[in-house]
Order: C-alpha cells, then sequence, then structure tokens
C-alpha cells in the first residue's frame, strides 16, 4: 500500500511537467515557468508541516510539494542557458551545481538539528519553505525577462 501511495506525488510531478514544457516551449518564456511551481510548493509544505498528524492532508501537502518542486526543475536548469551564453552559461551551470552540492550537505544537517531541537518536522518543513520563497524572489530578481523569451 505504502508503494502505491508513493506513486501520487511522482505521478503529479509527471503532468506537471509535461504541461509546464509544453507551456513554457509555446509561451517562449522560462522565468515564471520556474516561479509559479516553486511558490506552489510553499502551501505543499506548510500543509505537511501544520496539517501532518492527519495523513489525508499531509498527502495532499506532499502530493503538492513534490509536483511543484520536480515540475520547476527543468524550467530552472533551462534559465543559465537562456541569458548567458557559452563560458558564462557554464560557469553559471558549475556555480548552481557547487551551491547545490553544499546545500546537499548542509541542509539534512541543519533540517536533523531542527528536529531535534524542537522535536517536529515542522520546523524544517517552515525553513525549506522560506528557503523556495526566497528562491524564487532570486529568480525574479536576477534574471531578466527579456532575455528569457529566446
Amino acid at each position: 500500500m505504502i508503494g502505491l501511495l508513493t506513486t501520487i506525488p511522482y505521478l503529479a510531478a509527471l503532468f506537471g511537467m509535461l504541461y509546464a514544457g509544453r507551456s513554457s516551449d509555446r509561451l517562449r518564456e522560462r522565468r515564471w515557468h520556474a516561479i509559479v511551481p516553486v511558490l506552489l510548493s510553499i502551501p505543499g509544505f506548510l500543509l505537511c508541516a501544520l496539517g501532518g498528524h492527519d495523513p489525508v492532508l499531509a498527502m495532499i501537502g506532499l502530493t503538492i510539494a513534490t509536483a511543484s518542486i520536480i515540475t520547476s526543475l527543468p524550467m530552472f536548469w533551462a534559465l543559465p542557458s537562456s541569458f548567458l551564453g557559452g563560458a558564462g552559461a557554464a560557469a553559471g551551470i558549475a556555480l548552481i551545481n557547487s551551491t547545490g552540492n553544499l546545500a546537499r550537505f548542509v541542509g539534512p544537517a541543519l533540517l536533523g538539528w531542527l528536529q531535534s531541537t524542537t522535536h517536529s518536522l515542522a520546523a524544517g518543513l517552515i525553513l525549506v519553505s522560506a528557503s523556495l520563497l526566497i528562491a524564487a524572489l532570486m529568480i525574479l530578481i536576477w534574471v531578466p525577462a527579456k532575455m528569457v523569451n529566446r
């Protein structure tokens, strides 16, 4: 049963990625197609954090968060090469990759510390939500809108 339940968020992500990819290509726009799914994931994580004692609410939140985050990834990775060229695109992708690797080390340690300190996963999920809001704002501020429309 657990195996079947775990397919729900990823099935939703599959449809989200297909829709966002087609929409992004049709509209020739990447920035908002990366920002909107990131912003949609925030209520999903908050629903997991605040409604975590109700399995149905937690599953709905997990599905929204997972589908949104996975949908945003291809749009996000398309951004550097859409407004940076040549060596700049390679350097931008390398910077993103190295920052992500650092986050893969620090993130679990920080979430583990928050859970052991607060005895709840809610604080970690709220931190993730805040980080996603900052990420969406960074894309909005630093990625030029007009150059992404190539």
